[in-house]
């Protein structure tokens, strides 16, 4: 299985996906297309839709920006390579962003369309777990952007159309690229919204 892209169907990753029902009885199915994509290809995080589920879930695979700093640089142990946090977070919903980073992002979807782009440095977040547990977790730095970078997926919207400049970039240039052009952490409280707007403002 591919990652649905823009080249090949745009229109479709740019539909909201749908609140995932419990009582579905495609959603083992569902969570296992996802579990195995994951598992077999290179991703930090995968939102559903981009596996042509349109529904609220987001895999999280690795988040460990230390782990992902050595792959970039190959410098990763065989264990660190296969690392997996296996995380499922069914119908995510933030309420809460705080504090500014800044992170070069790619996207299975976008191919090698790599975007700058403002992040919240903490994200409030409403989920719930595969056993229908429902959970209110805080997640901070990396962590935070990867994961708002899935969640924007949900309702359709590409790291593309938000990033403050966008340059075509193939893997290993991009590798290179992050040794220098690494996550920039702004600031860690206030106002996600307040600050990314001062901080554009400044760019202009």
């Amino acid at each position: 299985m591919k990652a649905i892209t823009i080249y090949d169907n745009e229109q479709f990753l740019r539909q909201i996906s749908k609140e995932v029902d419990f009582n579905d009885p495609n959603l083992e199915d569902d969570i296992a297309v996802l579990d195995k994509f994951c598992k077999e290809n290179e991703v930090m995080a995968m939102a559903s839709v981009q596996l042509g589920i349109p529904k609220r879930l987001i895999y999280l695979k690795n988040t460990n920006l230390d782990i992902i700093n050595k792959m970039q640089s190959h410098l990763e142990t065989e264990e660190e390579r296969q690392y997996n946090e296996s995380r499922i977070l069914i119908n995510p919903t933030i309420i809460k962003k705080e504090g500014l980073t800044e992170y070069w992002e790619n996207c299975a979807s976008c191919l090698d369309n790599c975007g700058r782009v403002l992040r919240p440095y903490k994200i409030t977040l409403e989920y719930y777990d595969t056993e229908k547990n429902k959970h209110i977790e805080v997640f901070e730095g990396f962590e935070a952007t990867v994961l708002s970078h899935e969640y924007d997926h949900l309702d359709g919207i590409l790291h593309i159309d938000i990033a403050e400049e966008v340059i075509e970039m193939p893997v290993e240039e991009r590798r290179k690229w992050r040794q220098n052009h690494g996550y920039v952490i702004f600031y860690k409280d206030g106002n996600f919204e307040t600050l990314k707007k001062n901080k554009v403002k400044k760019l202009i």
